[in-house]
């Protein structure tokens, strides 16, 4: 409804105006106030119809949402500016906690029902076509997006790459785009892949060597004994033990959120094998 895109628009112009945010983070705040209307939404009129999204989905969508909303909004991204632990923090809450759970919602048909009537069919027309639902296949195949998510991951932290990013609010949004929708279809294609259930064996690979090349870039910051990273000279007291912590939130937490998640699709592929299994009644 028209009234309810105009509390948006004032929330996001509070939000600017109160932290002098830059029009990138606004464009970010903008996004997911505008995917959380449509969700909103969505759910109102499948209600009125009789069709309930399942309460875990949308526990699930929710919480990934504020995750999300937290780690774009201050005080954490501008902390994030000024330490390197805080913006490792930052990008491990979108990748590996705001995505999966959002994503766990199964979010595009409630999205797609908070779509106004009017435009709804035009906007369900472009999502069936073949070449877009071709692409989008081809880029969620695991063995794909496990090798752009991980390719994105260690070049962003390239040094040149990464102080870039810290001077440039064009290149920080840029880069902030690449993790999230690297981490999009990644996820999208481990929990939706082509191949279903059947499929979830390969995703516990993908999963766990992952854990294992982000594990190795972690350590790389906690274990050097110089800051590789010369712009945080600057910014911070102790650049060295905070490039140490910011290794370590990558090292252990985050791994073990990989970890717990690979463990969760080695069972659910355990139960879809049990269930292929046929029966024999003796």
């Amino acid at each position: 409804r028209s009234d309810d895109r105009v509390v948006a628009m004032r929330v996001v112009a509070h939000v600017i105006v109160t932290y002098g945010m830059s029009p990138w983070d606004a464009c970010a705040i903008a996004l997911l106030l505008t995917s959380g209307l449509l969700y909103a939404l969505g759910q109102r009129r499948m209600a009125r119809r009789g069709a309930m999204v399942r309460s875990p989905e949308r526990w699930a969508y929710w919480s990934g949402w504020v995750v999300m909303l937290a780690a774009v909004l201050p005080p954490l991204d501008r902390l994030a500016i000024e330490r390197f632990s805080a913006h490792m923090l930052q990008h491990e809450l979108l990748m590996l906690v705001g995505v999966p759970l959002m994503i766990a919602g199964r979010p595009l048909a409630t999205w797609l029902w908070g779509v106004p009537d009017v435009a709804r069919p035009r906007v369900a027309g472009v999502l069936q076509v073949s070449r877009v639902g071709g692409l989008w296949r081809w880029f969620t195949a695991p063995a794909v997006a496990w090798a752009l998510h991980g390719f994105a991951v260690w070049l962003w932290h390239v040094p040149r790459l990464y102080e870039l990013a810290v001077l440039d609010e064009g290149v920080h949004a840029l880069q902030h785009a690449i993790f999230v929708g690297t981490s999009v279809l990644f996820w999208w294609g481990l929990v939706y892949g082509r191949y279903g259930r059947a499929g979830y064996g390969a995703s516990v690979f993908y999963v766990f060597t992952t854990v294992i090349h982000t594990g190795l870039l972690g350590a790389v910051f906690t274990l050097v004994d110089a800051p590789l990273y010369s712009i945080y000279a600057e910014r911070t007291p102790d650049p060295l033990a905070d490039q140490q912590l910011a290794g370590l939130v990558m090292w252990v937490p985050a791994g073990l959120i990989l970890t717990i998640a690979g463990i969760g699709l080695f069972a659910a592929w355990l139960g879809g094998a049990e269930r292929r299994t046929p029966r024999v009644v003796l």
